[in-house]
């Protein structure tokens, strides 16, 4: 049995343009010999809320004014470590703030949607954590808006930002392994259970997204089988298959029911093979000049059809900065120079589209969903 999910989600045009009217003068600011500096605010002080805050502190050009959150212990916590910073219970503080540019939305994804769109249409530039929305709909209107009102939305993929992602995408860029074959990711560990998303949402959301941005590239179809093992659970485990026009083929073994914590990833083609081990402290990833060969030459035929190539395995420096420090200088840096993040609003609805298809495949017990394009023939 097979469905299909037309979608519309598309690569971003680089740049877009039309940010607030404060941003609308540079010569004003080159006059004044000094960059403008984002004033942020931030929603959710919980699990991530404290890395987003430590890290915007420390950007040039940003300052943080203030942080909500209706527990009153997190905004003590927040008060005791940044005396400069104000805290609220109320978001309507934070989107009626005129020093206030840019939110940063760090709550349940169940919330996203709709504080995501008070900050858009209170004029702030947006940052959301992943995935963006519950549904692809809502990420669709979320990007529109963005757009409508000229605004930076970026999303917190924060693993293309990685040193190992971004090396990863360069030896891609480059052609260094020649045609892709796969991506095969393993992505397991005892826990966390989440209460509102299954482990699609928890832990193959990063491998989309890595995929998305290493080869630019979205799956024309998606098969996934899963299970919840504790009746009133979202889904636990799921393995998630991908399929591409150009031939490659993407598989994501996500769990929370491993007794060991594993962040694999390897990725094949033609020339060379590439692998990640995030969890390794030194040599992330390793380059192998290993392939296979084939040859219907009819002389040749009779020794042996398929032959084997081995090489020599190197491991290139990694740049250690911090991925979400990264990732918040380039939305600051974006919004003042009206650029298109990397994981702006286009690749999370993107993103968002294959959760939804895989939930839906692994709902209908590994039914085949199709995603073709509007206007696709």
């Amino acid at each position: 049995m097979e469905r299909q999910l037309t979608i519309n989600g598309r690569f971003p045009p680089q740049p877009t343009t039309g940010v607030q009217q404060d941003l609308q003068d540079p010569g004003r600011r080159e006059s004044e010999g000094q960059a403008r500096t984002i004033t942020i605010g931030i929603i959710g002080y919980g699990y991530w809320g404290p890395n987003l805050l430590r890290n915007f502190m420390e950007l040039p050009h940003a300052r943080v004014r203030m942080v909500a959150d209706l527990d009153p212990n997190k905004r003590e916590l927040v008060e005791r470590r940044y005396p400069g910073v104000q805290t609220t219970n109320d978001v309507q503080a934070l989107l009626h703030d005129p020093e206030i540019d840019a939110i940063a939305v760090a709550t349940p994804v169940n919330s996203h949607f709709e504080l995501g769109m008070s900050a858009l249409k209170a004029g702030k530039h947006l940052w959301l954590e992943k995935p963006m929305a519950e549904t692809s709909l809502q990420a669709r209107m979320l990007v529109n808006e963005a757009d409508k009102r000229g605004l930076t939305l970026i999303v917190d993929h924060t693993f293309i930002y990685t040193g190992a992602v971004r090396k990863m995408h360069e030896i891609v860029a480059a052609g260094d392994l020649g045609q892709i074959y796969y991506y095969d990711a393993t992505r397991v560990n005892l826990g966390l259970f989440q209460k509102d998303v299954n482990v699609i949402s928890d832990l193959a959301v990063h491998d989309f997204a890595i995929i998305d941005h290493l080869f630019k590239e979205h799956p024309n179809a998606v098969t996934a089988s899963g299970i919840n093992h504790f009746p009133g659970t979202p889904e636990n485990l799921a393995y998630i298959s991908l399929f591409y026009d150009s031939g490659m083929i993407a598989h994501i073994n996500v769990s929370w029911l491993a007794p060991v914590k594993v962040r694999n990833i390897l990725l094949g083609g033609s020339n060379k093979m590439i692998t990640y081990d995030d969890l390794e402290p030194s040599e992330k990833v390793k380059v192998y000049d290993k392939g296979v060969s084939f040859t219907d030459d009819p002389v040749k035929i009779h020794e042996m059809r398929v032959g084997y190539r081995t090489g020599d395995m190197w491991a290139p420096k990694l740049d250690s900065s911090e991925a979400l420090r990264i990732a918040g200088q380039e939305w600051i840096d974006c919004i003042i120079e009206k650029k298109v993040p990397t994981a702006d609003g286009q690749l999370g609805l993107r993103v968002v589209e294959i959760i939804e298809a895989a939930t839906s495949s692994m709902r209908g017990r590994g039914e085949t969903i199709h995603l073709r394009r509007k206007g696709a023939a």
